[in-house]
C-alpha cells in the first residue's frame, strides 16, 4: 500500500527505469482528463469523411476523447513510445522501380505483439509494487488516442503530419498506454516545434494534408494501401510509384530525425533482410499460402493476400518493366475482382 505522495513519486521515477529495461525508449505521466477540443477536432474530421473506411473511428467517437470517457476511474496514464529508429534511408527506393517500397515500420516484427508483451510486463510489475493499482493497458486497438496522450505526458507532439514527433526520436516511436487509478504526478505537456516548417506536407505525394495538422486519409498512400479494401481510385496510382505497404515520406523528411539514433530501436525492429528492398517480380505472384508463409509474424499479414498483391499490382504498373508483363497478365483474370482488375490496368501500362 502506497502511504503518501512520497511514495507516488519514488514509484513513478521506477517505474520510468523499469520501463527502459523493458525496451521503450520514451516514458512520460499525464493526467487522465478528457479532451474537449480534441474530442471536437475529432467530430470535425469524422464529419469531413476524412477517415475514409475506417469504420472503426466512427463506432466509439465519443470514447475516444479522452481517458475518463473510457475509463471514469482512471487518475493518471503512463504514456510510452518505443523506438523503431532505422538506420538507413527509408527513401532510397524511390528511383528503383524494380524494387518494392515496404514502411519502414513494417519492416521487422508485429509491434502490436511485442509493444504490447512489454505494456503487459510492465503493467504487472506496477501492480506487484501497488496492489491496491487497477490500470488498462492499450496498444493500438483500443478507442485511445495515443498521439494527443503522448503529447499530454511530454514525450513529443503531434506534427503538422498528424503523427508524433519526438525531440530525441524524431517520428519514429511505436505508442502504447496505460491508464490506472493510481495518481502520479504528470509530466509537462510537450509543445508544438513545428514552427514554419512544412517539409511533410510538401513532401506528401498524394496531397493528403488538406491544412497543417490535418490529414485527409483517403489521400494517403499508407491509408490506401493498407486499410483501403477496393480498387485503388486511379488518380494516386501514378503517385503511389513502388510503395506496396504504407508510405514514410512525410516522416522521412521531417527534420527533427537528425536527432533520432538507431541504437536506440528495439530489437524486435530490426528489418528483415527480405523486406528492406524486395524485387517486385518475387512478391508480385504470391498464393495465399506463400503470402501467410513469408509475412508470418508481420503486420503486413493482417492485408491478406488479395490487397498485398493489388498493391504489388500497381507498383508493377508504374515500373516500367517489361519482364513483369508475364505475371501481370497471369493475374488478369485473378478470381478476386480488385487484384483481377489491377492487373489489367498495369498491363495495358506495360504494353
Amino acid at each position: 500500500m502506497l502511504a503518501d505522495a512520497a511514495d507516488i513519486h519514488e514509484l513513478k521515477a521506477r517505474l520510468a527505469d523499469k520501463a527502459r529495461e523493458l525496451g521503450f525508449a520514451a516514458v512520460g505521466f499525464a493526467p487522465a482528463a478528457d479532451n474537449p477540443l480534441q474530442g471536437q477536432r475529432l467530430k470535425e474530421w469524422l464529419a469531413a469523411g476524412h477517415h475514409g473506411e475506417m469504420e472503426w473511428m466512427e463506432a466509439r467517437a465519443d470514447v475516444r476523447q479522452g481517458p475518463q470517457s473510457m475509463w471514469p476511474g482512471a487518475r493518471s496514464v503512463i504514456a510510452l513510445g518505443m523506438s523503431y529508429a532505422p538506420d538507413h534511408d527509408p527513401l532510397a527506393l524511390e528511383g528503383h522501380p524494380e524494387k518494392a517500397r515496404i514502411s519502414v515500420y513494417a519492416q521487422g516484427r508485429d509491434y502490436h505483439d511485442t509493444v504490447k508483451k512489454a505494456l503487459k510486463a510492465l503493467a504487472r510489475w506496477l501492480v506487484e509494487q501497488a496492489p491496491e493499482a487497477q490500470l488498462k493497458v492499450f496498444v493500438d486497438t483500443a478507442p485511445v488516442m495515443e498521439k494527443p496522450l503522448g503529447q499530454a505526458a511530454g514525450i513529443g507532439w503531434q506534427g503538422k503530419h498528424t503523427n508524433l514527433v519526438s525531440r530525441e526520436h524524431g517520428s519514429w516511436l511505436f505508442l502504447g498506454a496505460i491508464y490506472t487509478t493510481l495518481p502520479f504526478q504528470p509530466d509537462a505537456p510537450h509543445g508544438e516545434r513545428c514552427g514554419s516548417c512544412r517539409a511533410c506536407q510538401d513532401a506528401c505525394p498524394t496531397d493528403a494534408f488538406p491544412a497543417p495538422f490535418r490529414l485527409d486519409a483517403r489521400r494517403c498512400i499508407s491509408y490506401l494501401t493498407i486499410e483501403h479494401k477496393g480498387p485503388i481510385p486511379e488518380e494516386f496510382r501514378e503517385a503511389i510509384g513502388n510503395r506496396i505497404y504504407g508510405c514514410d515520406d512525410c516522416l522521412a523528411v521531417c527534420p527533427w530525425n537528425k536527432f533520432a539514433d538507431s541504437a536506440a530501436r528495439h530489437r524486435a525492429f530490426l528489418p528483415r533482410e527480405e523486406l528492406v528492398a524486395p524485387d517486385l517480380a518475387d512478391l508480385i505472384s504470391l498464393d495465399d499460402a506463400a503470402f501467410r508463409q513469408k509475412f508470418s509474424g508481420s503486420p503486413i499479414k493482417r492485408i491478406g493476400r488479395d490487397r498485398f498483391v493489388r498493391n504489388c499490382l500497381i507498383a508493377a504498373g508504374n515500373s516500367g518493366d517489361a519482364a513483369l508483363v508475364g505475371p501481370v497478365q497471369a493475374l488478369s483474370n485473378d478470381p478476386d475482382p480488385v487484384v483481377a482488375e489491377a492487373a489489367r490496368w498495369a498491363l495495358d501500362r506495360l504494353v
